[in-house]
């Protein structure tokens, strides 16, 4: 394994669920935390807790949705920073509906957040990567990039979409020194299990993945060595639960 002590890892997404459990794991590791998410107050309670480790975490409240801003934003962001050793795109909204009652306004919603924030928040810190001559990019998708499920389709397929982005995203920045993965869990018990677009579910979350499991797998693939890549993870529920 690589050694991240004093690594510095942007998270997205990162005051609740998969984000928050993956920056605690990054700070057990002695990797510094910028981290993101539209919720000022929440951010920086994860702050706290990741400071108490060790490491420095800044918090820097962002709406993903506002995307025409979004790639100088990070641009300026990573300036900031001096350097960004490690790229988490974890935010993402679910959706359940059949695709005949999904309007217009809710597909383009999801694939804003899903796809396109990745896009511009990605190419916002892929100069400061290059010039370091490397980093790694993780894209946390979900198994519904991978099979489809009914009443799913608007989420699938910008998962699918995302899956498409981050090969494309690995072939093209190889020769730059990044290493790009992306994260496909099966069902996750996380307070997006919450939200007025995923209500319609029903789903056992007793019977799901913690955030935490995924967040070790995350660490994981960035532990690997410089040499080394592991460009697709697929994690699932061992309860039964997709």
């Amino acid at each position: 394994m690589t050694s991240t002590q004093g690594q510095l890892a942007l998270i997205t997404g990162a005051s609740s669920g998969i984000g928050k459990a993956t920056a605690l794991a990054f700070a057990e590791a002695g990797i510094n935390l910028a981290l993101l998410s539209r919720s000022q107050d929440k951010l920086e309670q994860v702050a706290i807790a990741a400071r108490e480790l060790g490491v420095t975490a800044e918090v820097f409240p962002c709406d993903l949705l506002d995307v025409e801003q979004l790639r100088d934003r990070f641009a300026t962001l990573a300036q900031k920073l001096g350097k960004v050793d490690i790229l988490v795109n974890n935010a993402g909204i679910g959706y359940i509906n059949s695709l005949s009652d999904t309007s217009l306004a809710d597909w383009e919603r999801v694939f804003r957040l899903n796809v396109t924030s990745v896009l511009e928040a990605t190419c916002g810190i892929l100069p400061t990567m290059r010039a370091k001559g490397g980093g790694v990019i993780i894209n946390v998708s979900s198994i519904a990039g991978k099979q489809a499920f009914p009443n799913w389709g608007a989420y699938s397929a910008s998962k699918f979409a995302l899956m498409g982005f981050s090969q494309s995203l690995a072939a093209e920045e190889r020769e730059h020194g990044i290493r790009v993965t992306a994260i496909c869990p099966g069902a996750v018990n996380t307070p997006i299990w919450e939200t007025d677009t995923m209500d319609k579910a029903g789903f056992d979350r007793n019977s799901m993945l913690t955030p935490d499991a995924v967040a070790q797998a995350i660490l994981q693939a960035v532990q690997l060595p410089q040499g080394a890549v592991l460009e697709e993870m697929t994690i699932m529920p061992s309860g039964g639960a997709f």
